[in-house]
């Protein structure tokens, strides 16, 4: 299982020191949440702020768009080289022409699924992706409590991966810990993103990711 913890859930007073101590705790990528406070009804982070997550980071930075305007806000991240840039299809009127637009900034492109949103709906985008979120709580917050119905969901999808693009990534964000980490596994999830079991755990961060994994 790859780790993807939230930045979320860190001191954002020591920022630098929490991004270090997820990568040499043994994170896999540094998910980062960027909301504009339209398309969810909180406001995050910008181009600033990440830049600075960048320059602490070791492991490549997973960058999800909570936002109106995807367009305009990959081309605001783009030149930090993160690992994968995420779209809420939700959001987009045009996906395959941003999952372009994205791999040929040499970004790995991945969409995001609300709780709501079937599978089934990006069916024929799958073979342009790297990888698939399902959020597995409402965006917007982070500390929520999972949805247990993202398990089916997840299966539906790997059945759909597996048909047209075997290689694409699951990952599900939200309310992820210890406890649901296996019916994940079982699902065929392949990242899970947590905030708050990564940076609330009682043993710390490096406790915290070696248990998911």
């Amino acid at each position: 299982m790859l780790v993807a913890p939230s930045i979320l859930s860190a001191d954002f007073g020591y920022l630098a020191r929490d991004v270090e101590a997820i990568c040499e705790g043994g994170c896999d990528l540094v998910h980062v949440d960027v909301m504009d406070g339209h398309f969810v009804p909180n406001l995050t982070i910008g181009p600033v702020v990440v830049e600075a997550v960048a320059q602490a980071a070791t492991k490549p930075l997973d960058i999800h768009l909570m936002v109106e305007n995807n367009s305009f806000f990959v081309d605001l991240f783009a030149p930090l080289k993160p690992g994968f840039i995420s779209f809420h299809i939700e959001e987009e009127k045009h996906p395959h022409r941003l999952i372009q637009k994205i791999r040929a900034l040499g970004i790995k492109p991945a969409i995001v699924l609300n709780p709501h949103t079937s599978p089934e709906a990006i069916e024929f985008l799958l073979e342009d992706l790297d990888m698939v979120l399902l959020m597995s709580v409402n965006p917007g917050f982070g500390g929520q409590k999972f949805i247990p119905s993202v398990i089916e969901k997840a299966k539906r999808l790997k059945k759909l991966i597996n048909e047209r693009n075997p290689k694409c990534l699951i990952e599900v964000d939200g309310g992820v810990n210890d406890e649901n980490l296996k019916l994940l596994e079982e699902a065929g999830v392949d990242v899970v993103v947590a905030g708050s079991f990564v940076y609330k755990h009682p043993k710390g961060v490096k406790e915290a990711i070696a248990s998911l994994k």
